[in-house]
């Protein structure tokens, strides 16, 4: 017979006391979880006792002795061998260790009086395993299930050490601020004052949620008004990439700010990785904000704002005139390839005195855009792809125009085509059936197909070279959507476990926790026999 006692490394340097902790059912284990120092008065240990598995619903009791005599204490390990008849167990261990050394002496008192390791078989054998209960309680790695809730599947030798540990939460947290009638060593003795600030900043941010999901329903309440879900206003909103942002955060400030407590491990990991996001992204903003308000830059900025417009303005009109003469040396349709080029000559001078029209007031509008900032990065980049957007309008123009001139020539040439071979499309039946033409159809219809093929190359001219302008702005907005995604959505508290405190995310590894996370929190530690 193998006992096995899983002993906390917090308690290695523990006052002398009592072992509090629980013997595992259905197997010959012991999970020790608290030493309780002397003084202490026996009525009152089983009074706390009694309460602590009232609220956790764990078999706690006093498992044996710890001694650990300093100066003036010299018999305390009889007065702990005589409190086996106070709190009876049908094995009573006693741990004892001396100052300086690192060895234990681990004994096994039976309820019949003798010692475990002087029965005659010689086969029976105490093990004494050290666990790090800081890492086992904050792993998760065994949930608390619900009173009352059963599990399908038979817990484990190591998973019941682990439940027993999660389920014990209440005796890690009763006496963290007060010393009371009795004082415990465990995995939060130390950092009380610590713990102090965490539990008022808990209580603090109660009402500070409550307060910003107020604000939250008032958004959501002003943002319910009929006419913000009209078509129109629905589809700018949908375009702007700052409407969007806005929509994104606010459901996550709905998520973050809600005062429901977690209720499962994966719904704490996201909370915490949208809140470590947001507070990353603010800081981000205001460092721009520092970086833009210093030696005058917004004044620089909008003092090259409109030369960089004019200069994009010129660029344009000088592939324009190109395009409206032999590009490359291609024969272009000269009435269209005229009339073309001056319909798009004409928007670049409309933009251009747009431009100018609004130069007096961009040093201003520039100056209150830095201010989104405050809000956090991901809203100034926002806001820049919507200037970027506005400012290369013309451009989206010449492609819209550009594309709807070269499918409307694609479809007629398509129709037509369809045409001579003696086809036609069926609108009712979504399909292509035969159909008969006389002689006059044929015949405008060679000549429309004739005239749209011949101007085909200098619209698709046209097409080809507004759609990569299009593209390259459509680059230079999606790298700025792509860093907007990438700080919203980068796990920075799940990151900063994974390096600091692995064994935090022991839970998101399912059922492999047991077999790799859950032995890098437990060391074994051969005892020494007296």
């Amino acid at each position: 017979m193998v006992l096995k006692i899983f002993f906390p490394q917090c308690c290695n340097t523990a006052d002398s006391g009592l072992l509090v902790g629980r013997w595992i059912p259905g197997h010959n284990s012991a999970v020790v979880l608290a030493v309780i120092h002397y003084p202490f008065i026996p009525g009152q240990v089983k009074k706390y006792l009694s309460e602590l598995q009232s609220q956790t619903q764990v078999d706690l009791t006093v498992l044996g002795s710890w001694s650990m005599p300093k100066e003036g204490q010299e018999g305390m390990d009889s007065f702990l061998k005589d409190l086996s008849t106070i709190f009876p167990q049908e094995c009573w261990l006693q741990l004892s260790r001396e100052i300086g050394k690192r060895g234990f002496t681990c004994q096994v008192v039976q309820n019949n009086g003798r010692l475990l390791q002087e029965q005659k078989n010689g086969d029976d054998k105490i093990v004494l395993i050290h666990y790090d209960q800081r890492k086992v309680m904050l792993s998760q790695l065994h949930p608390v299930q619900d009173v009352g809730q059963k599990s399908d599947v038979e817990a484990s030798e190591l998973g019941l050490v682990f439940q027993t540990v999660a389920q014990s939460q209440p005796l890690f947290l009763l006496d963290k601020y007060d010393d009371g009638p009795l004082k415990l060593s465990h995995w939060q003795s130390e950092g009380r004052e610590a713990s102090i600030i965490a539990e008022l900043l808990k209580q603090a941010s109660v009402p500070v949620c409550i307060f910003l999901t107020w604000l939250l329903s008032l958004w959501h309440w002003l943002c319910s008004f009929r006419i913000l879900h009209l078509r129109p206003v629905l589809f700018i909103s949908s375009k702007l990439s700052t409407c969007v942002q806005s929509g994104y955060r606010a459901v996550h400030f709905k998520t973050v700010f809600s005062p429901k407590k977690a209720a499962t491990h994966m719904e704490f990991m996201r909370k915490a990785n949208i809140f470590v996001s947001f507070l990353v992204d603010i800081a981000l903003g205001l460092l721009l904000i520092s970086w833009l308000y210093r030696e005058n830059r917004i004044s620089k900025l909008a003092d090259t704002l409109v030369p960089v417009a004019d200069r994009v303005a010129k660029e344009l009109q000088e592939l324009l005139e190109w395009l409206m003469g032999a590009p490359a040396g291609l024969k272009m349709n000269r009435a269209l390839d005229q009339v073309l080029g001056r319909f798009f000559l004409y928007h670049i001078h409309l933009w251009i005195s747009y431009i100018h029209l609004m130069s007096p007031f961009i040093e201003r509008i520039l100056w209150y855009v830095g201010l989104s900032g405050c809000l956090g990065l991901t809203f100034a980049l926002s806001i820049l792809s919507d200037i970027v957007a506005l400012l290369t309008f013309h451009i989206y123009c010449f492609y819209v125009y550009g594309a709807r001139l070269y499918c409307l020539k694609i479809y007629g040439l398509s129709s037509l085509w369809r045409l001579f071979r003696g086809k036609k499309w069926n609108v009712l039946r979504q399909r292509v059936d035969s159909c008969s033409y006389d002689l006059d159809q044929l015949f405008i219809g060679t000549l429309l197909f004739t005239i749209l093929l011949f101007l085909l190359p200098t619209t698709a001219l046209y097409y080809l070279v507004f759609t990569l302008l299009r593209l390259v702005m459509v680059l230079f907005q999606g790298v700025i959507h792509l860093s907007v995604d990438f700080i919203n959505s980068l796990p920075l508290f799940a990151i900063g476990l994974r390096i600091c405190r692995p064994y935090r995310l022991a839970a998101l590894f399912g059922s492999l926790c047991s077999a790799n996370t859950g032995h890098s929190l437990l060391v074994s530690v051969p005892d020494e026999q007296t």
